[in-house]
């Protein structure tokens, strides 16, 4: 039989790699995990939020937040630890060629 994993076990391995954060909503975050709590709130480095544009739905917005930041654990609806966002999400979109 396979081993289990638990889930806080599986955010805890992903700590000082690379996270794609979908959060509730339709907004993206990548970056370096740095901790996280029983709550699965999150601190973050090197963190680039991507969202779609009010104004004009065919646009992204992308932003760079430079600090360190803290993400709320309620928010938070997909964790993907360790890889870069696939080619059809917001932060693929947004990247440029």
């Amino acid at each position: 039989m396979a081993s289990r994993i638990l889930p806080l076990e599986l955010i805890d391995k992903a700590i000082g790699s690379q996270i794609w954060i979908l959060m509730r909503g339709k907004t993206e975050v990548v970056g370096t995990l740095r901790g996280f709590d029983d709550y699965v709130n999150l601190v973050l480095d090197d963190a680039v939020e991507y969202f779609p544009d009010p104004q004009n739905v065919e646009e992204l917005v992308r932003t760079e937040l430079k600090s360190e930041i803290l993400l709320n654990g309620n928010q938070i609806a997909v964790l993907v630890p360790g890889g870069a966002p696939p080619g059809d999400s917001l932060a693929a979109k947004s990247t440029p060629s």
